[in-house]
């Protein structure tokens, strides 16, 4: 859904791809996945365990994703500013995001500011199961690596949607999650930036409004 939006003609696609480069890895662990697995590779590995120190030869999908992730870092004409790691979660319904603990005040709130954007976009993601914190047992995972490498100014998540289903507001009723329901919580992730953007002044605001991407 985040691809196919931000390759589209939509406008906001277009102001987007204006003003912002986007780096995508579609996935991390084909050869886990071509044998059924979701999260150990071909060989067993738990990938999102192992970003700290990444084999070229075991983990060769992080050793390289990792690798230029630390180049744009480490090139002063790029401004890094989100990492953002995609997965299904097994237990847990809605989208909700995973983020870090800082003990500067006013990262930490800044690191509030998208998914509490994304809630307002998209009905099934779920602020108040969006959480942040440093739990010693995922220090391995990309979003705990990366947030303690990079600086104040990048903000790293693990975007995680339900296996199966979603509740809204009102009723208690799950609604389970069809193909369609997960390219629309990509295309709302999407469009999420360009609202990210206008709060920091990068997109101009008189852009004609649009209904929101179903």
């Amino acid at each position: 859904g985040i691809i196919d939006f931000l390759v589209s003609q939509h406008p906001i696609a277009k102001v987007l791809r204006d003003h912002l480069v986007f780096k995508i890895a579609p996935m991390l662990n084909p050869d886990g996945v071509y044998l059924g697995n979701y999260r150990c590779s071909l060989m067993g590995f738990d990938l999102n365990r192992h970003w700290a120190n990444p084999s070229p030869w075991a983990h060769p999908t992080l050793h390289g994703v990792k690798q230029l992730i630390i180049e744009m870092y480490n090139n002063p004409k790029i401004n890094l500013e989100f990492y953002i790691d995609i997965h299904a979660h097994s237990t847990m319904m809605n989208g909700f995001m995973y983020g870090n603990i800082f003990e500067d005040e006013e990262r930490f709130q800044r690191q509030a500011v998208f998914p509490k954007l994304l809630c307002q976009n998209a009905e099934d993601f779920s602020y108040s199961s969006t959480s942040f914190n440093r739990d010693a047992v995922k220090a391995g995972t990309g979003r705990r690596f990366l947030g303690g490498l990079l600086n104040d100014t990048s903000y790293c998540y693990t975007l995680e949607v339900s296996f199966y289903s979603y509740i809204l507001d009102g009723p208690t009723t799950a609604v389970p999650y069809t193909e369609e329901a997960y390219m629309k919580l990509g295309r709302n992730v999407a469009r999420t930036f360009l609202d990210y953007y206008r709060l920091n002044s990068l997109v101009e605001r008189p852009l004609a409004p649009t209904p929101k991407t179903r």
